[in-house]
């Protein structure tokens, strides 16, 4: 029996009171759609945007629109990889990539990376919001997140900022 369902996405995050921040980000390698691995570890020295989304979200689209803003401005100070989970597929995905423009790596994760990030075990099944993205610094650790609400807001981008500046 599976434990883990593939597709995890509606509602809130974890309401268990475990803490998704300040902890060592989870490692990972995944595909793009191009069969490229991207690993984690290759971030290490400088900022990560993991950012789960959909491609069918306009919320996710709206954030990617300001994630690229976002990437141009920091340039090499900061690195950022959309995460997409089932039912996403490698045409969803390209039609995405067409349509938003971005030049970050978009990622397909079965569940695992997803669950690793969430806190999600066979005891806490709770789903989570796209867009959903963490903040990781130059020694891998998880110092904030950011859900739906915040990518509506774009006040996250003045935080941000304040984390970059900060090292």
């Amino acid at each position: 029996m599976r434990w883990f369902p593939a597709l995890i996405v509606c509602a809130a995050a974890l309401a268990s009171g475990q803490q998704l921040t300040h902890r060592r980000a989870p490692s990972f390698s995944l595909p793009d759609s191009k069969f490229t691995q991207h690993d984690i570890l290759d971030y290490r020295g400088r900022w990560l945007i993991v950012d789960f989304m959909k491609t069918n979200c306009p919320h996710c689209t709206a954030l990617t629109a300001t994630l690229e803003e976002v990437k141009t401005r920091l340039g090499s100070k900061l690195g950022i990889l959309e995460i997409v989970v089932p039912p996403d597929s490698l045409a969803t995905v390209a039609k995405y990539i067409a349509e938003t423009k971005t030049t970050a790596p978009v990622v397909f994760d079965s569940g695992q990376v997803a669950a690793a990030y969430f806190n999600i075990t066979p005891a806490n099944q709770k789903p989570f919001d796209t867009p959903h993205w963490f903040l990781i610094d130059p020694g891998g650790m998880i110092v904030h997140e950011w859900n739906q609400a915040s990518a509506d807001s774009k006040d996250w981008v003045k935080q941000l900022d304040q984390f970059v500046a900060k090292k």
